[in-house]
């Protein structure tokens, strides 16, 4: 039996009709049967602050608890102001400490962001990718993934319709599901 590997996504817009939802959903669908995506909810995380790191709300002993276990983790985000938006920030620094127990570490990851604008969230995937490296997710290279003009890409159902688009992330998620068993703990 192939081994069917776990993919926590984490959504960096909390908005309720958020076009990243959206382009998460539609990942979903296209994956390769060996992954299962779930989403991650992050929205209801209290801001990170080291002082409460000894005895952490339950929010982030959950939030913590689910990154642990998931084999993988695919980030779809939003751009805000050439970076990443305040919540999936958070959801990085909570899921990173305390110092030297991170969540994240040595997980494969690949990261996809989507906006109305021309540039698809090039600033937002870009400096994901720098905080990435800290925190030893070894980060897909290629493809990349900007879909810009994403508010075009689906309909009012939140359905994918743009084939050229379907195709480009069927292909992404293929190399990410190559990706993940390549780079996989043990």
């Amino acid at each position: 039996m192939d081994k069917i590997f776990d993919v926590a996504v984490i959504i960096g817009s909390l908005r309720k009709d958020s076009i990243n939802r959206k382009a998460a959903n539609a990942l979903a669908e296209l994956a390769p049967a060996a992954l299962k995506l779930s989403i991650v909810e992050i929205g209801h995380l209290p801001i990170y602050n080291q002082d409460v790191d000894e005895n952490p709300p339950a929010a982030w002993a959950q939030f913590r608890a689910r990154i642990s276990i998931a084999d993988a983790i695919l980030f779809v985000t939003p751009e805000h102001n050439r970076s990443v938006p305040a919540a999936l920030k958070n959801a990085i620094d909570i899921g990173s400490r305390p110092y030297g127990h991170s969540a994240w570490s040595g997980k494969p990851g690949a990261v996809v962001s989507a906006s109305p604008g021309g540039i698809g969230g090039f600033g937002a995937n870009h400096h994901l990718r720098q905080s990435l490296v800290f925190l030893n997710i070894p980060a897909m290279a290629q493809p990349e993934a900007y879909l810009g003009g994403a508010d075009k890409l689906f309909d009012a159902q939140g359905k994918l319709v743009n084939d050229g688009t379907r195709k480009f992330l069927q292909d992404f998620m293929q190399a990410f599901g190559a990706w993940v068993a390549a780079n996989r703990r043990a």
